[in-house]
């Protein structure tokens, strides 16, 4: 089965003012539909793999033949990642993690201001195109990661559940060069309900 590119579920100018509507537009259907076009090109070579999942074929990057391990890893990467990246935003975001999100938050990093601060200044730092991640790793902790292009945790056995997106198309028709506003302003427009999803479908894959 081919991978597929998903709607939207919110219109392109839902997140303005902090994202504009011409920057999802292109985002979306320009950047993320070629990650999936290239993706599905490059399994076509590999009849094998038609039936793994996307996250099957993240984690498990060496059972990929070497001709297209680089194309999977950059596209199925870029796939994985964006279909996360547009969940985990809203235009109704309720400031700030609640419930056991919270909890382990506060646990692992003192306090959400403590994250926030942190996982800011590993997205602002982030050298060239890639993703501010944050993860659940085998100990059942929360920790940030800093991850270049569209690699992802998965390949190096932590599993994603909140990531930013800074290469300079998810903000430059907006922000320009100013990748720190960009950052400032996605705190306005994120899902944190769906985070926490994320976090307790986390919590039960690592337990098998």
């Amino acid at each position: 089965m081919a991978f597929t590119l998903d709607p939207l579920p919110y219109p392109f100018e839902a997140l303005e003012p902090y994202i504009d509507a011409k920057t999802m537009e292109i985002h979306h259907d320009k950047h993320h539909g070629t990650y999936v076009a290239k993706l599905n090109a490059a399994l076509e070579q590999a009849p094998q793999l038609q039936t793994w999942s996307l996250e099957d074929l993240l984690k498990n990057l060496s059972q990929v033949p070497d001709l297209i391990r680089q194309v999977v890893r950059n596209h199925g990467g870029g796939h994985y990642n964006h279909r996360l990246f547009w969940n985990i935003l809203t235009p109704q975001s309720r400031g700030q993690p609640e419930g056991d999100l919270a909890k382990l938050i506060n646990r692992d990093f003192g306090s959400f201001e403590s994250f926030k601060e942190q996982f800011t200044l590993g997205a602002t730092n982030l050298f060239g195109s890639g993703w501010e991640w944050l993860v659940v790793n085998p100990e059942k902790k929360l920790q940030l990661v800093a991850l270049p292009n569209q690699d992802n945790p998965l390949t190096n056995g932590l599993i994603p559940i909140f990531g930013l997106d800074v290469w300079e198309h998810a903000y430059y028709l907006k922000y320009q060069n100013r990748r720190a506003d960009y950052i400032s302003a996605f705190w306005n427009v994120v899902n944190w309900k769906q985070v926490e999803e994320n976090l307790h479908k986390a919590l039960l894959q690592s337990k098998n």
